[in-house]
């Protein structure tokens, strides 16, 4: 569904992604896994546009998008959670997620469908629905821009660095909602990046390990 084949990117002029190959199959569960500084978000961001790539290839089910903008890429059903959120803090929760939906320019009635599947695997979003972003702790907000991405992402979700950051509490509440998220999707296809792979073990079948910009199967 998703596939990197030899792409490089380099960002002020300094190489950052060097050659790297991934593959994610439809429902597939995969991780990649490296230190901090080791390519990890800027692979994400490459896979959705974010950053060009001067070499190499992107494929979305199969179509070169390579050279396509980001919002393009959404339209295959592609979410991404970035590690430090990026939420609105003038916006109250669900206005946060109910956001990329509008800019898609979903019908009312699906955007609506989608949320409820959203407060039915995040059930505590509902809670925090009329809160204002601002207002939220570091593990809140970590599980709004999940929530966020959920709302596009009916193929794939991009998750980068979800644990970061987050007491054992509250990483163990976000393990269990990626759980019931591959209960209750099993065809959407989720992307994981970390540092530790020890929190990743019982959520994917495969792994990558990324080292100075460079990647290989773990």
């Amino acid at each position: 569904m998703l596939d990197l084949s030899g792409v490089s990117v380099a960002i002020a002029g300094v190489p950052v992604l060097r050659n790297v190959s991934l593959s994610v199959p439809a429902g597939g569960r995969v991780a990649l896994i490296g230190r901090n500084g080791a390519g990890k978000t800027t692979t994400l961001r490459a896979l959705m546009g974010l950053v060009p790539a001067s070499s190499g290839t992107v494929m979305i089910d199969g179509e070169d998008e390579t050279r396509l903008a980001a919002h393009h890429r959404t339209r295959h059903g592609i979410g991404y959670a970035p590690e430090e959120r990026r939420l609105f803090g003038s916006f109250t929760v669900e206005d946060n997620m109910l956001l990329p939906a509008q800019v898609l320019r979903l019908a009312p009635d699906e955007i609506q469908r989608r949320m409820e599947r959203v407060y039915g695997l995040l059930p505590e979003l509902r809670d925090l629905a009329p809160r204002k972003a601002a207002g939220l702790s570091g593990g809140q907000g970590k599980m709004v821009a999940l929530g966020r991405a959920l709302m596009v992402g009916t193929r794939a979700v991009l998750l980068d660095e979800p644990f970061q950051g987050l007491a054992p509490a509250l990483a163990m509440r976000y393990a269990e909602a990626l759980k019931r998220l591959r209960a209750a999707l099993p065809d959407v296809a989720i992307l994981i990046t970390e540092s530790n792979p020890e929190l990743l073990r019982p959520l994917v079948e495969q792994t990558y390990v990324i080292e100075r910009g460079e990647i290989s199967a773990g």
